[in-house]
Parts: C-alpha cells; sequence; structure tokens
C-alpha cells in the first residue's frame, strides 16, 4: 500500500499585515476576519525562487524524518509559477538534492486543486512502476503576478511550499477520489497582462455550487457518511469560503479547520499545510480533502489512517 508517510511545510517569515491596508482598500476588521480571513499574507524573499521555496520544505521534511536520498525514485513538483518555462523545477530540485540518477521527475501545472490531483498522480504512477518512495512537492508563489493594488488578489495570496513523503509504510492512504472542471469558466482565474485577474464572485458561486457536491459524491464512493470523517481540510480560499461549504453539508465547525489566517491562501499548498496538522491527532482516523479553484477545478478524496503516530 503506497501513501502518505510525512508532510512538512515552509513558510518565508515576511508577511504583509493586511490590517495595515485598511483604509487603503476602505476594507474594515469584520471584512478581514470574517470574510477573507486573511490577518496577514506571506512573501518570498528577493532571491527566493519555486525551486528554493521547496528545498525549504525539503529540509523541514528532513528534520522529521530520516530519508535516504539515494531510495527516492520520484520527484513531482504541483506549481504553474516554475522557475523558468525550461527547465522544469522537478529536474532543478533533483540536481540540489543531489538525488540518483534513477528518479522520475515532472512538474504538474495545477493551482489550488493540484495537491490532491497530484496525490492520485503521483502514487497512480509510482504504483504501476513498482516504485515505494517519492516526494510530491507543492509551490506557487503568487506574489511574482499580483498586482499589489487589486484588492481582489493583493489581501489573499500568500507564498509557501510544502513536500509529501509517499512510500509503502503510510501513515494515510487515499481511497477513492473524485475530479471535475468548469473549462468555460476558467477566464474567471487567470493571468492577463502579466498580472493574477480574479473575479471573486464568480469563484465563490463556482465553489459553493460545485464542490459541495463533489464531497457528497466522494464520500458516498468511499461508502463513508459525513458523520464517519473526523477532520474536512478544504482549500483555504477564504473563511467565508471554507465556513459556506462545511455549512452547507451540515459539517460541524469543531471538524473544519481554518489554518491560514496568519499567512493566506498558498494555492496548491493550502491543503497539504492544513493536513500537515491535522494527521498528527492520534484520534484523527479519517481525514477528507478537497482542493477547489484555478480552471475552474476541483479534486478530493478521503483519506484513512493506516498507522498509529509514533
Amino acid at each position: 500500500m503506497l501513501g502518505i508517510e510525512q508532510i512538512a511545510s515552509y513558510l518565508p517569515p515576511l508577511r504583509i499585515s493586511n490590517f495595515d491596508r485598511k483604509a487603503e482598500f476602505e476594507i474594515d476588521d469584520n471584512f478581514i476576519d470574517a470574510k477573507i480571513g486573511f490577518r496577514a499574507v506571506s512573501r518570498m524573499e528577493a532571491d527566493d525562487t519555486t525551486s528554493t521555496l521547496c528545498e525549504k520544505a525539503y529540509a523541514r521534511l528532513e528534520e522529521k524524518v530520516a530519508i535516504d536520498r539515494n531510495a527516492l525514485q520520484a520527484v513531482i513538483v504541483v506549481t504553474q509559477n516554475p522557475d523558468a518555462n525550461i527547465p522544469h523545477v522537478s529536474a532543478i530540485l533533483h540536481g540540489r538534492l543531489g538525488l540518483p540518477e534513477q528518479c522520475a521527475c515532472f512538474d504538474i501545472s495545477l493551482g489550488c486543486s493540484g495537491y490532491v490531483h497530484g496525490l492520485s498522480i503521483a502514487l497512480s504512477f509510482m504504483a504501476a512502476n513498482g516504485m515505494s518512495r517519492g516526494l510530491l512537492f507543492t509551490a506557487d508563489p503568487y506574489s511574482r503576478i499580483i498586482d499589489p493594488d487589486d484588492k481582489n488578489t493583493a489581501l489573499l495570496f500568500g507564498d509557501g511550499a510544502t513536500v509529501t513523503l509517499l512510500s509503502d509504510a503510510p501513515m494515510f492512504a487515499p481511497g477513492q477520489f473524485g475530479f471535475g472542471t468548469i473549462g468555460q469558466d476558467s477566464a474567471e482565474l487567470r493571468v492577463r497582462d502579466d498580472a493574477l485577474y480574479m473575479n471573486g464572485r464568480a469563484i465563490f458561486n463556482f465553489a459553493a455550487r460545485h464542490i459541495p457536491k463533489d464531497i457528497k459524491r466522494v464520500l458516498a464512493a468511499n461508502s463513508r457518511e459525513i458523520s464517519d470523517i473526523d477532520s474536512f481540510v478544504f482549500h483555504q480560499g477564504s473563511r467565508y469560503i471554507v465556513e459556506t461549504i462545511a455549512n452547507a453539508l451540515g459539517v460541524p465547525k469543531t471538524k473544519v479547520s481554518f489554518g491560514a489566517a496568519e499567512y493566506g491562501n498558498t494555492v496548491s499548498s493550502s491543503v497539504p499545510m492544513i493536513l500537515e496538522t491535522e494527521m498528527q491527532a492520534n484520534d484523527t482516523n479519517l481525514i477528507l480533502v478537497s482542493g477547489f479553484g484555478v480552471g475552474l477545478s476541483w479534486a478530493s478524496t478521503v483519506l484513512k489512517r493506516t498507522q498509529v503516530k509514533s
């Protein structure tokens, strides 16, 4: 059985306070705390890149678990903001980490739904090729494409990275997945004129309409009920989106995490950053994860504990 053995995250230390920008954007404390939910957003340092953020996440992983780099067989990076068009970020990481030649490396171009998509792709790829140890990275430093004067994006997105150790000795393993795309509406969240454009109302309506239905389908596919799930980890698009989805499903607030208040929406890293904490509780045996956004796309699954945390 392949699954998630461990997760590590990296958040840059720099923060931009949204409270300091209230007058500039004509917003109040309630808008920050109750609507977007982000009190501050993280920003990478001037000399950082997508690959260096990933490296820093990997350093955190090695602090948590012993890794034989020569035993790694796959490195997969989820990003839509690579260092450059060529080469792929996973190849850059392969060189910097000194990994073996017999190691598959490729990137996946997905945003907010990317981590859950990436889990399915990476685990399927590893299983099909007899692999037992791999790394799944996420990093999407949106600060590179955000207009700092755009209220719709500047207050929301933070920089960060995660890495997930995938192995045949997992702490959690996924069940059946659910996926979807509303490509006809993909222009509601896109880069135009080298800057990120987002129609916030359209993105909210997309999430409120499609994600609760998808979660119900995924629960049914895994023969589970809402009451069976110990923790729900939704993409941290905003506090209001997270709470709207939870309310539509009738999920108790105690089972839904909103942990991104001090760093923002980290795109593909959003779900694993929360999951890193949630999977450490020994009384948490079933976790539903759901990512949604750019595309407009979504992906969800149920993670089941396979071993007690040491």
